[in-house]
């Protein structure tokens, strides 16, 4: 499993400019089965997504094609991690997929 945490490079008037982008990008995503989970910071200085991949290159794949990236408007450091607890109702609904 990996996490995504995003920091934007630019302005929040230019990330408002590819937020449309953006989310069409996460839809696609989760409809794949690709995201888990994800949302803004808090401050408002990026934003985070909770990948579930079978590796590294999946994800840097993934990465390649998000808006964010392609223009600029965001770094991404790639996390990975291996859950050993979890809540069931989310193991279970993560898992099955």
């Amino acid at each position: 499993m990996f996490i995504a945490i995003l920091t934007y490079k630019k302005p929040l008037s230019e990330v408002d400019r590819f937020l449309q982008a953006h989310r069409e990008y996460l839809a696609k995503h989760y409809a794949a089965g690709d995201f888990i989970a994800s949302g803004p910071q808090t401050p408002r200085v990026g934003g985070v997504i909770m990948t579930k991949a079978e590796n590294r290159t999946v994800v840097d794949a993934i990465v390649a094609q998000a808006p964010f990236n392609i223009n600029g408007i965001a770094e991404y450091q790639i996390v990975e991690f291996t859950p050993t607890m979890c809540c069931n109702s989310v193991i279970s609904s993560i898992f099955t997929r």
